[in-house]
C-alpha cells in the first residue's frame, strides 16, 4: 500500500514559499503522494443556502476558503520536488473543457516524469456549476462521456468522436502521454455509481464520511468487487484509494484499509474536528503519525 498525505487546500494559505516547503517536507518525510482537493469557484453562504449538500449537512467549503487551482498547483509543486506523486481528490471534471483537461494533465505528467494520477468526480456545488456555465443536471452523463474522450485524446494522435456533449473530428493533443495515466473516479457508493466505476475507471476513490454516509467503506468495497465480478472484470484491476483523517479511532480505519486490500491510502488532519491549526501543523501531525502508519501497512 502506498501512503500519502492530504494537502488541505482550505488551510494552505497564500504564502508561496510555505506551500512549496510543505510539498518538499512531505516528500522528505517519505510520503508517496500528495492528495489535493479541487474547487474553481467558492460561493457565499447566502448563495449556497442551508443544505444539505450530498452527505454534508452544511456546505463544507464556501468563498471564504482558499483553493489554489489544482493543476497549476501540481505543475508548480512538481517543479520543486523530484519523486512525490500528485493525486486529485477529486478534479470536478464536468466543470471543465474536456480537451483542455486532457492536455493539461498530459503536459504535467510529461514534465513531472510521470507523477500524476487523476481522480475525477462530479462535486456537489450547484452554484459553482452555474457560475461556470454547466448544467448541474447533466453532470453524471457528462462525466461518463468526458472519461471516454480523455482516454481517446491520451491514446490517439487524431480523434473522431460524436457524442451528446463532444464532437471531435480529426483533432488531437501533441505530445501524447508516454505511459498510461491512471484515471480514477471519486464518488459515493450507490449501486448506480459503483457500477459506473466498474465500467469507466482505473480505480475507485471512496468519498464516504463515517457517520454521515448511509453506507460504510467495507460494505462499499465488497459491493464494488461483486459488481466487478458480475461485469466479468477482475476486481484486482480496480484498486481502491482510501483516506484516513487523524482523530479518534484513526488506527482502526488504517487497519481496515489494510484488511480490505486498498492500493493507496492518504493520511490527513481532521481540520473540522480541530479547527484553527495552520497548514504546517497539519503536516507535522501527519508526519508524526507516519511511522505508526508505515508499521500497520507493512
Amino acid at each position: 500500500m502506498r501512503v500519502g498525505a492530504v494537502f488541505s487546500q482550505a488551510d494552505s494559505g497564500t504564502d508561496a514559499n510555505a506551500i512549496r516547503q510543505w510539498a518538499i517536507d512531505a516528500e522528505a518525510a517519505g510520503f508517496e503522494h500528495l492528495m489535493v482537493y479541487d474547487h474553481i469557484l467558492g460561493a457565499s453562504r447566502e448563495r449556497l443556502g442551508p443544505g444539505p449538500f450530498g452527505s454534508f449537512p452544511n456546505a463544507p467549503y464556501t468563498s471564504e476558503h482558499t483553493f489554489h487551482e489544482i493543476l497549476v498547483l501540481f505543475s508548480h509543486l512538481a517543479a520543486v520536488t523530484t519523486s512525490i506523486n500528485f493525486v486529485s481528490s477529486v478534479l470536478v471534471l464536468p466543470q471543465r473543457q474536456t480537451a483542455v483537461v486532457a492536455k493539461q494533465v498530459a503536459s504535467i505528467d510529461l514534465l513531472s516524469g510521470g507523477r500524476v494520477r487523476l481522480a475525477v468526480g462530479v462535486g456537489w456545488n450547484a452554484a459553482e456549476y452555474e457560475g461556470l456555465g454547466v448544467d448541474f443536471a447533466d453532470r453524471m452523463a457528462l462525466l461518463e462521456e468526458q472519461i471516454d474522450v480523455i482516454r481517446l485524446l491520451w491514446s490517439q494522435p487524431s480523434v473522431d468522436f460524436d457524442g451528446r456533449f463532444h464532437h471531435l473530428h480529426g483533432v488531437g493533443i501533441n505530445p501524447l502521454p508516454t505511459h498510461h495515466i491512471p484515471l480514477m473516479i471519486g464518488s459515493g457508493a450507490s449501486d448506480a455509481v459503483l457500477r459506473r466505476v466498474v465500467r469507466k475507471a482505473d480505480g475507485w476513490m471512496p468519498l464516504l464520511i463515517p457517520g454521515l454516509d448511509a453506507i460504510d467503506v467495507r460494505t462499499a468495497a465488497t459491493k464494488l468487487r461483486q459488481f466487478c465480478e458480475d461485469a466479468g472484470r477482475d476486481p484486482a484491476t480496480l484498486p481502491i484509494h482510501g483516506r484516513v483523517y487523524l482523530g479518534p479511532g484513526w488506527q482502526e480505519r488504517v487497519e481496515e484499509a489494510v484488511e480490505l486490500g486498498f492500493g493507496d491510502l492518504s493520511i490527513g488532519f481532521n481540520r473540522l474536528a480541530q479547527p484553527g491549526l495552520s497548514h504546517a501543523e497539519h503536516l507535522a501531525a501527519v508526519i508524526a503519525a507516519k511511522l505508526e502508519v508505515d508499521m500497520m501497512v507493512g
